[in-house]
C-alpha cells in the first residue's frame, strides 16, 4: 500500500491503483476493519481526518481492491466536497438563527448568533427594525431558548437582557 501520508505540497500528484493525490485531496484505499471488504478514505490537504470513508469496490478476484482511477477519483472529490459543504451548512444554520416578530407597532428581526469557545461560548441576541438598523443586543447564555415567543417576550420587555 502506498503512503499517502507525511508531508506533500498541494502541488504534489500521486497516481496510483491504492493512493490518489491530486486536487487537493488524497484517495486512500484501506482495508475494512469490519469485514473481508475494502473502504476508501478522502481526506483535503491540510486535515488530519478524513472528510469522508466508504465502501471500495472489490477487483476482479474478489481479494484486491478495484484500482482507483480518474473517474472514481472525480466522483469521490464531489462527494467529500459535498459532505464538507452540507456540515458547514449544518453549523452555520446551528450558530446563527433569526426571525421576523411583529407586534403592534413595528415588525423586528431578531438574531442569535452563538460563538463557539471551547472555555466559555457565548451567544449575542441582537435586534433590527425593518430599515435594519440594530437597536439592541445583548449578551446571553449559548443555550437561549430562541423562540418566537422568547423573542417577543424580549421585545414587549424593553429589550432588557433575558435572564
Amino acid at each position: 500500500m502506498d503512503d499517502a501520508s507525511g508531508p506533500h505540497t498541494p502541488d504534489d500528484t500521486l497516481h496510483s491503483a491504492t493512493c490518489w493525490r491530486d486536487k487537493g485531496w488524497t484517495a486512500q484505499v484501506i482495508k475494512n476493519e469490519d469485514d473481508d471488504g475494502w473502504a476508501v478514505a478522502m481526506t483535503r490537504d491540510g486535515e488530519s481526518e478524513p472528510a469522508l470513508v466508504g465502501p471500495w469496490t472489490m477487483g476482479r478476484d474478489k481479494k484486491n481492491p478495484k484500482p482507483l482511477d480518474t473517474g472514481a477519483f472525480n466522483t469521490l472529490v464531489k462527494t467529500a466536497s459535498e459532505v464538507l459543504r452540507r456540515a458547514e451548512q449544518h453549523l452555520e444554520a446551528t450558530l446563527h438563527k433569526q426571525l421576523w416578530v411583529e407586534t403592534g407597532a413595528a415588525r423586528w428581526s431578531i438574531r442569535l448568533d452563538i460563538t463557539p469557545d471551547e472555555d466559555e461560548p457565548w451567544a449575542t441576541l441582537s435586534a433590527e427594525d425593518e430599515d435594519g438598523q440594530r437597536v439592541a443586543e445583548v449578551r446571553v447564555r449559548p443555550d437561549f431558548r430562541f423562540t418566537r415567543t422568547s423573542a417577543l417576550a424580549w421585545i414587549e420587555g424593553g429589550f432588557q437582557r433575558p435572564r
